[in-house]
């Protein structure tokens, strides 16, 4: 089962979910896709590449994302990032933007996020696979069960943890979240998706200051804030 290839950490937290019905069914599934010659994004070696760089012992922030990139070559895993020399979407052009607007980072000139995940950023999709051309493709079987327990996990520990929420569909998982406005422990920052379709980005997005509110958090809790500026490739 992949979740050998997992941290420890991640492993005995989610040994039951690798080990449920249901995610036999959804494996049974991605087979049965495969072996008809339907081409799945991201290839099966990164379906759970995002618990792989960031250990459950390491999260100090969550960014969530609805399913991976359906055109060749992007996915990898990873939410918003997309593979070394591909082409930056135009709503992870839209973070850079807020980065710089917010902390004075330059934007990046790849869109290949694996830094911020090894720095402590979960970049979870709700779906971690997609078939090529077809958006959320694959929802509704198991993915969604899969990642709602990921974040159950990381809302459980005592380390204070910041969720960006964008968008409607990440900001519903706002009710797993032991948030401080509620007595809880972490801090939720929620605000409508990084995407231009719609203009809406520009209904809130824009100027949320999301990344410097996590460092403060962060820093506030005694933890070392997320180092956001990606390295030259």
């Amino acid at each position: 089962m992949p979740e050998t290839q997992l941290p420890a950490s991640w492993q005995s937290a989610l040994r039951p979910e690798f080990r449920s019905d249901y995610m036999a069914q959804l494996m049974a599934f991605l087979a049965a896709e495969e072996s008809a010659g339907k081409v799945i994004f991201p290839p099966q070696h990164d379906w759970f590449r995002a618990l792989e760089l960031t250990p459950l012992d390491r999260v100090r922030a969550v960014i969530v994302g609805q399913d991976p990139y359906p055109g060749k070559g992007k996915a990898h895993g990873l939410s918003f990032s997309v593979r070394p020399g591909i082409s930056i979407p135009m709503s992870l052009r839209n973070i850079y933007k807020e980065l710089q607007s917010d902390l004075g980072i330059a934007p990046a000139h790849h869109g290949f996020l694996e830094h911020w995940a090894q720095a402590g950023v979960l970049c979870l999709n709700d779906i971690l696979t997609v078939e090529q051309g077809k958006p959320l493709s694959h929802k509704n079987r198991g993915w969604e069960q899969f990642t709602k327990a990921v974040l159950a996990h990381v809302n459980a520990r005592e380390t204070p943890t910041v969720f960006l929420l964008w968008g409607d569909k990440a900001k519903a998982k706002a009710e797993l979240i032991d948030d401080i406005s509620k007595g809880g422990r972490h801090l939720v920052l929620a605000t409508s998706h990084p995407s231009s379709m719609g203009g809406a980005v520009y209904k809130g997005f824009f100027g949320c200051r999301h990344f410097s509110a996590c460092n403060a958090f962060l820093q506030s809790n005694g933890l070392p804030p997320i180092d956001w500026a990606l390295p030259t490739l």
